[in-house]
């Protein structure tokens, strides 16, 4: 084996046939390599001396994922590996290597000071002792996974805030002994935090929320899975310091109320992802409350008509600041010509027959949602059917709510769309 000894041997077969013109040019070579994973890097440098000297090249070995390729690898084999590649790593996962631990990981961290990115996810033998040996030798590290590395403790922060103050993202879930000092070192003097991966923390509350709302205004995701200490108080603090967030997580905080979605509503109006599992106190009033003060504009659709050629389904109910130039916009968007299916409008005062005129041009439509848009008309309706005959319109007219149905459920069709 190239990197380690016996470890790979059984991997490297003979790559496949390739001209003696290529073989006698090691520029070009040397740039064809670039472009290979371990696995055949590995197996390029059996086939000569010269094969060997390039393919074994630092530069070929910026980014070095072993998940997929060997997972028992024991810790020399990553001595070995950041020799080889010194200050050319970028990107190394070890996810899974359960054989590595703290000595190799020092060795490494001498080795590869330029690295960026490192996951450790599963290395269970690593300690403190590594998370020291990063904050001294490696100041460019930008994400860090220490997911289920459960000896890692408060001492492990404080080195990393040290040491390492480009850190963006960090993954400690289920390292379950850190605590509100841990996470108040770090993010005191890592303010760049995008990404923070709690899930499993048992030991966090709400005053280590209170730190991260306090210092880590560019925070976009953040996951609190299981953490079952917090509460509103500090999951408010969060919304009303991190304006940045699109991600949040708090399935199984059993303690959380609808007022957290009413402050996620104020706060947040980028918020894309919302995961609420078994957090049984939430009701339907919270998530309207969450709907309504969302803050969706026309800006808003103007930025997906730009940036989401092969959006096929959009629902923008209750979404009341949006007008007809919003839906213009759209209209005249790369998607709407042959992708976009479904529109949902519900309960969108400010759209008029105007937008369906918009909607003629989405060839794709298949149904539109138009419950309680007392300014569409059901001339409206018939024009934007001449141009789309097979569409399914869903719409009501009435000042108030219609009659129940034969049945006592709501009638779902206008008498308009059946008329249609």
């Amino acid at each position: 084996d190239c990197v380690s000894g016996d470890h790979y041997t059984t991997l490297l077969k003979k790559p496949a046939y390739i001209s003696s013109r290529v073989l006698n040019r090691p520029c070009l070579c040397s740039r064809i390599f670039s472009f290979l994973d371990v696995v055949t890097l590995c197996r390029c440098a059996q086939v000569s001396r010269s094969w060997n000297v390039l393919a074994l090249d630092g530069s070929n070995w910026q980014r070095i994922d072993l998940f997929d390729f060997q997972r028992d690898i024991e810790g020399r084999v990553v001595e070995n590996i950041s020799k080889r590649c010194g200050g050319f790593l970028r990107k190394l996962s070890l996810r899974g290597c359960l054989g590595v631990g703290d000595s190799a990981l020092r060795t490494f961290s001498q080795n590869c000071r330029n690295i960026e990115l490192l996951s450790l996810n599963g290395c269970t033998k690593i300690t403190d002792s590594t998370c020291n040996s990063l904050s001294k030798f490696c100041p460019k590290l930008k994400h860090l996974d220490l997911a289920s590395c459960t000896s890692i403790t408060n001492l492990s922060l404080k080195a990393l805030s040290e040491g390492c103050p480009l850190l963006e993202q960090l993954n400690i879930s289920w390292c379950d002994q850190v605590t509100k000092d841990g996470v108040q070192a770090l993010v005191r003097c890592c303010p760049g935090l995008k990404g923070l991966f709690l899930k499993g923390c048992t030991q966090l509350e709400d005053e280590a929320l209170k730190h991260i709302g306090a210092h880590c205004p560019e925070l976009v995701t953040l996951n609190l899975q299981t953490c079952s200490q917090i509460t509103d108080e500090g999951l408010i603090t969060i919304c009303r310091g991190c304006h940045h967030l699109r991600s949040l997580c708090v399935s199984g905080c059993a303690n959380i109320t609808d007022a957290i979605l009413h402050a996620l509503g104020q706060n947040c109006p980028r918020i894309r992802i919302l995961e609420v599992a078994r957090c049984s106190q939430l009701t339907d009033v919270g998530f309207t409350t969450l709907a309504r003060v969302s803050g969706i504009t026309d800006g808003t659709l103007i930025q997906l008509s730009i940036h989401c050629p092969r959006l096929q389904v959009l629902s923008l109910s209750h979404c009341e600041l949006i007008t007809d130039d919003g839906i213009r916009h759209l209209g005249s968007g790369p998607c709407a010509h042959d992708r976009l299916e479904v529109i949902e409008l519900d309960n969108c005062p400010l759209i008029t027959d105007a937008s369906l005129e918009h909607l003629k041009s989405c060839h794709s439509l298949d149904r539109i949602e138009l419950y309680d848009c007392q300014q569409i008309t059901r001339a409206g309706i018939k024009r934007l059917r001449t141009h789309l005959p097979n569409i399914k319109v869903h719409a009501y007219f009435a000042p108030v709510t219609p009659p129940p149905s034969v049945g006592g459920s709501r009638q779902r069709f206008c008498r308009c769309c059946i008329l249609l």
